[in-house]
Parts: C-alpha cells; structure tokens; sequence
C-alpha cells in the first residue's frame, strides 16, 4: 500500500512539473512563435516570458523576424539573340507578419527561390548579352519590384536583390576579350596619334617663335652696328672737319697707308698707280707751295730744306716699301703657277723727284 501511494506521488510530481513547463514559454529577442489553441491559431508570442495553457496551447512556428541572405544557385537563363548565360544571384528579405508567412503559403523561402528565378528570366529573356552585362542596376530594380510584390501578402519584405555574377558561354567569352582588346587597341592608337599630332604643333610653334626672336634679334643688332658705325663715321667726319686738317698732312696720311695696303696674306697682287709720282710731286708742292693756304703758314725758324728732304725721304722709302711687296706677290705667283711665264716687271716707281736744287728753286721763286 505504502508503494503504490509512493508512486501516485512521484506521478502527481511529474506531472506538475510537466505543466508547470508547459504553462511557461520564453521566447527571446527578433524571434516570434506562433501558438494553436486545439489546432486553431490563438495568439503569438512576443520576445519575453508567456504563460500557455498546459496541453491545450501548442506551438506551431517559430518564425525568425531578423533580415536574411538567400544566394540561389547560379540559373541557365536564355537571352533574346539566343544565348545561354549562367545568373546568380543573392535575395535579402525579412519576415514582417510571422502568422501570413506561416499559414499563407507553405515554404515561403522556396517558393521565393521559384519566384526568383522566373521573373529574372522573364527579364533577361528581353534583354540582349551586352545590355544583359550592362543593366544590372536596372535588372536588380525590376526584380525587386516584382517579389515584393507578390511576396508582400506572404508577410515578407523583399529588401534587395543583387546579381552576383553573368557568365557568358566561354566561346562568346573569348570574343568579347578579342573585341575588347581591338576597342583598346584603337583607342591606344588614336590617342597616340593626337600626342604626336600635339607635339609636332608645339614643335612647329616653337620654332615659329624662336625663328621669329632670331630674325628681331638679328635686326636689331644690325640697326645698332648701322647706328654705331654712322655715329662713329660722323664723329670722325667732325674732328676731321673741326681740326682742318692742310693738304701736306692728308698726303702724309696717304703715304703712311701705303704699306698697310700692301700688308697681307690675301694680297696676291698690289697695283701702283701710275699717279704715285704726282702724288709725291703735289706732297712736295704742298710742303712748299700751300703754306700760303689759311691755316697752312709755316713757321718761322723751320728748315724748308730739312722738311724737303725729309719728304724725299718718305717718298723713297715709301717706293722701297712698294717694290719690296710687287716683289713678293711676283714670287707668290710664281710658285703657286710654275709653269706659266713670268708676269712683266710693273714699272719703275722713281725713288726721287727732281732734285734739291732745283726743287728749292722753284720754292723761292713761288
């Protein structure tokens, strides 16, 4: 007897405690349960501490409200120019009313899949393999659209939808490398072509422009060598005119230049004039004759006989200094011509004019 009332107790024990754990649910945070009464749905449980009806309540679902990821196998989808190209794709979705998404359709995450995959091939299906690789923005938008949609009487947001990649048969693969290759090909080309095409601009324009600097420098170094040569020519030109010079000093000047023309490599040839023996004639007029010239007196105490002589003198050697260099352009002819026969001897300068005496006659007779 003691037994059996040991084992109604330990029964009635367990079964309270049973109850005691069927009466109370906790459910924690972003997770919702949904609860039948006798099979029908009652009510749902938030996140915390519910109380049930021991083995009268009975929990159906327990529905996860936080936002989820679904990346779908990659999907053979045909293109309207007829070409098969592989999908992915990535859903973002989250459940906002966990008692549509359990009794309004079975296997919601499936039937998004399904949903998924018809609609993007309904879109692909209008678009081309380029503007298919080029749309994505506008291929996500659309399907967005279309599942949130239908999804939205199941209880669930279709948040976003991303296409991770479109892979195109490798034969149309290799094609579209080729072509891609070609259009930087052509694009390297022609942008080579304008480097060159600029760089040869800027090469004409700067030797435009130095040419033209040159030429402005030049010219204006040739207008200030002009304008210093005319200033030089004038200043010359005004000594010579303010100091008077008398007609025995010109010709001394002429005689002193004598040797100077003759002086030189590129002088192959020098030719006296036949004038010289007037020259010195008139040099000596003009040391006895032009005194009486304005400015041209000669002073008193000189020795007209010593300036007579001396004038001789410079004649002679003047002569001297001439022969000297016929002789030598004679000799230079001779040994750049061997062959040719010599030139005639130029004729003779005389080294005097008439003599002392008859030179001082004439002075004092004038």
């Amino acid at each position: 007897m003691e037994a059996i009332v040991l084992i109604l107790g330990i029964v009635i024990a367990v079964f309270a405690v049973t109850t005691l754990v069927k009466s109370v649910r906790i459910v924690p945070q972003q997770r919702m349960d949904v609860i039948e009464r006798l099979g029908k749905y009652k009510r749902t449980l938030s996140p915390g501490l519910n109380l049930l009806v021991p083995f009268v309540d009975a929990v159906r679902t327990k529905v996860d409200m936080r936002e989820q990821v679904v990346s779908f196998p990659p999907q053979p989808v045909i293109t309207s120019d007829n070409l098969v190209v592989s999908i992915d794709t990535v859903l973002y979705f989250k459940v906002v009313d966990p008692v549509r998404a359990t009794y309004e359709i079975s296997h919601f995450l499936q039937a998004i899949e399904q949903l998924t995959v018809t609609t993007l091939r309904n879109v692909i299906g209008s678009l081309d393999l380029e503007r298919a690789l080029t749309s994505r923005e506008e291929i996500n938008k659309h399907l967005s659209s279309v599942l949130d949609e239908t999804t939205g009487r199941w209880g669930i947001k279709v948040t976003r939808v991303e296409i991770k990649a479109i892979e195109p048969p490798p034969s149309i693969r290799d094609s579209m490398e080729k072509q891609m290759r070609a259009e930087r090909e052509r694009r390297a080309t022609i942008l080579n072509a304008e480097g060159h095409k600029q760089a040869a601009i800027l090469t004409a324009e700067g030797e435009k422009q130095a040419a033209v600097l040159r030429a402005d420098g030049d010219r204006q170094s040739r207008i200030l060598q002009a304008e210093g040569q005319a200033k030089a020519i004038r200043t010359v030109f005004d000594a010579i005119h303010q100091a008077n010079p008398s007609q025995k000093v010109l010709a001394y000047q002429y005689l002193q230049s004598l040797p100077q023309i003759a002086n030189g490599t590129a002088n192959k040839m020098w030719i006296v004039p036949t004038e010289l023996t007037k020259a010195l004639e008139g040099l000596g007029g003009a040391l006895g004759g032009l005194a009486g010239m304005a400015g041209d007196q000669p002073l008193k105490g000189v020795d007209s006989g010593a300036v007579e002589r001396e004038a001789a003198a410079a004649a002679e050697a003047a002569a001297a200094e001439a022969q000297k260099v016929n002789a030598e352009v004679r000799q230079a002819e001779a040994d750049v011509n061997p062959g040719n026969p010599e030139l005639p001897a130029p004729d003779p300068i005389p080294a005097t004019f008439d003599d002392t005496a008859d030179r001082t006659e004439r002075i004092e007779k004038r």
